[in-house]
């Protein structure tokens, strides 16, 4: 049984995974949208050595694989500094954005670029594995389509890099969910984390808007089917509104 838990708010993880019932939680170390530094506050402390794992998501601003200095140095040190922050709480794992590329850039550009991070920067050091997460849209995406995973794959060959599957992107990507698993693991070896969320809108539809399980265009046993084959922790990103109930159906369809 993998363990079940979900994106909580950084405030106080420990008594939002309470709430919940929550095994496991992922949360931010700051603003999502903005380039400030990760903080740990004294109430985020106490998740460590509390008995509920942790995983830790990066902004969603960073962005490596671009060929803009302004935007790519910038990201790779805000990864290295939300690492860091990762290693203090004893996090599984730092869930990043895959990233994407210019209109005109060839996409190779984005995979060489993601390897420099990785040759430039201690990832390794800390403990706490990078996990890529796969998304919803844009075609010089690195990581919406496996055909582009299985290229930046290539290009970490050597490096100890983790992987993120989220549901909803996965479909809304343009991805099977009933074989998706198999096809990730015969990509990536491996899926460190299922981010399981139901999704708003159609297949392929390229648009990232999560919705509470059995409320979304996603058939409920399809999303239970990934994460029963994944094997790996499960972090719900739906509306908090709904988390315990999404927890609740997750427990018993398993």
């Amino acid at each position: 049984m993998p363990l079940i838990g979900a994106h909580v708010d950084q405030d106080d993880p420990l008594a939002h995974a309470r709430a919940l019932g929550a095994e496991v939680v992922q949360f931010f170390l700051g603003d999502p949208q903005g380039w400030k530094g990760p903080v740990i506050g004294e109430k985020t402390r106490e998740i460590k050595d509390s008995g509920v794992e942790v995983y830790v998501h990066a902004p969603y601003v960073i962005n490596v694989a671009t060929g803009n200095n302004r935007i790519r140095i910038p990201s790779r040190k805000l990864l290295s500094a939300h690492l860091a922050a990762a290693a203090e709480l004893g996090a599984r794992g730092l869930i990043v954005h895959g990233g994407h590329v210019g209109a005109g850039d060839d996409p190779q550009l984005g995979f060489d670029n993601w390897r420099k991070v990785f040759e430039r920067l201690d990832l390794g050091g800390h403990g706490v594995p990078v996990l890529i997460e796969n998304t919803a849209g844009g075609g010089n995406a690195m990581a919406r389509k496996l055909e582009r995973i299985a290229r930046l794959w290539d290009a970490l060959d050597g490096f100890d890099v983790g992987f993120c599957l989220d549901t909803c992107h996965a479909h809304a990507g343009g991805e099977d969910l009933a074989d998706v698993v198999e096809r990730v693991m015969a990509v990536t070896g491996r899926i460190d984390l299922v981010h399981c969320n139901d999704s708003r809108d159609a297949f392929d539809s390229g648009a990232d808007r999560h919705a509470s399980l059995g409320a979304g265009r996603i058939d409920p046993e399809l999303i239970v089917g990934v994460c029963r084959s994944a094997g790996a922790p499960i972090v719900l990103e739906t509306p908090p509104a709904g988390q315990a109930d999404d927890i609740a159906f997750l427990r018993k369809a398993l």
